[in-house]
C-alpha cells in the first residue's frame, strides 16, 4: 500500500542541480498548468473566432451559452464590487475559470495544480498587489493612513492584517484541494476493488466537483471583496 499512496509532487525535467542537492526543473505543476492553460487558451481562441459571427439576436445555442457566461460574471462582479467594477468581470472572469479547471483536473487524473501551495500564493499575491495598487489609485498615499486607525497604537496589527490576507487566502484553496487529493489517494489505496465500484464516482462529486466549485467561488469572492475594500 505504500507505493500507491503518493502525494506529492514529482520532478519530471529536472534542469540543475544545487552543491546541497536541491533539483529545479519543471515539475507536475508546472505541466499540468501548462495544459490547462493551454485549454483555456485554445477556447478563448474559438471563441473570439465564433464571436466574429454573433448577432445581435442570438442564433446559435452557443452565443446564448457564451453571453450567458459573461452576463453571470458581470453580474457576480456587481454584486460583489459595485456597478462602477462592472469591468472587473474582464480580470475575475478568466481567474475564476482558471482555478475551477485546476481544481477539477483531478477529475482527469492530472494532480491539482491547486494542491500546491506556491500555485495559490501565486494567485494570492496577485490580490495583495492589486490592494495595493489599486487602493493608491483611488485614494493617494493616504490609503496607508488606514494602517494608523483607529489609533497609531495599532499600527503593528494593521500590517499583520494587512499581510495575513494573501496568507490566507492562499491557505484556504491549497489546504481544502490538496484535502481531497490525499482522502481520495488513501482511499484508492486502502479499499479492496469491490469497492472502487460506484463509489468513487460520488466521492468526486464531492471534493472534486462540489468542494472544487466551492472553493474558487470563495477565492474570488474574497479577492473581489479586499480589491473593493480597498478602493471605498
Amino acid at each position: 500500500m505504500d507505493e500507491q499512496l503518493d502525494f506529492g509532487i514529482h520532478m519530471l525535467i529536472p534542469l540543475f542541480q544545487t552543491d546541497n542537492g536541491d533539483v529545479f526543473g519543471f515539475t507536475t505543476t508546472h505541466v499540468n498548468t501548462w495544459i490547462i492553460m493551454a485549454i483555456l487558451t485554445i477556447f478563448g481562441f474559438y471563441v473570439k473566432k465564433k464571436v466574429e459571427a454573433f448577432t445581435i439576436v442570438p442564433e446559435t445555442k452557443f452565443q446564448v451559452a457564451i453571453e450567458s457566461i459573461v452576463s453571470m460574471f458581470e453580474s457576480f462582479t456587481m454584486s460583489t464590487m459595485g456597478e462602477k467594477n462592472k469591468g472587473f468581470s474582464h480580470f475575475y472572469g478568466p481567474m475564476f475559470l482558471f482555478i475551477l479547471f485546476a481544481n477539477l483536473s483531478g477529475l482527469i487524473l492530472l494532480r491539482p495544480p491547486t494542491a500546491d501551495i506556491a500555485t495559490t500564493f501565486a494567485l494570492s499575491l496577485t490580490t495583495f498587489f492589486m490592494v495595493q495598487l489599486y487602493g493608491i489609485k483611488s485614494k493617494g498615499i493616504g490609503y496607508y493612513k488606514e494602517l494608523f486607525q483607529p489609533i497609531p497604537l495599532l499600527f503593528p496589527l494593521n500590517v499583520v492584517g494587512e499581510l495575513a490576507n494573501p496568507i490566507s487566502l492562499s491557505f484556504r484553496l491549497f489546504g481544502n484541494i490538496l484535502g481531497g487529493t490525499i482522502i481520495m489517494g488513501l482511499y484508492y489505496a486502502m479499499i479492496p476493488w469491490f469497492g472502487l465500484i460506484g463509489i468513487p464516482s460520488i466521492l468526486h462529486m464531492y471534493f472534486d466537483v462540489f468542494a472544487g466549485t466551492l472553493q474558487t467561488l470563495i477565492f474570488v469572492m474574497l479577492s473581489m471583496t479586499f480589491v473593493s475594500s480597498a478602493m471605498e
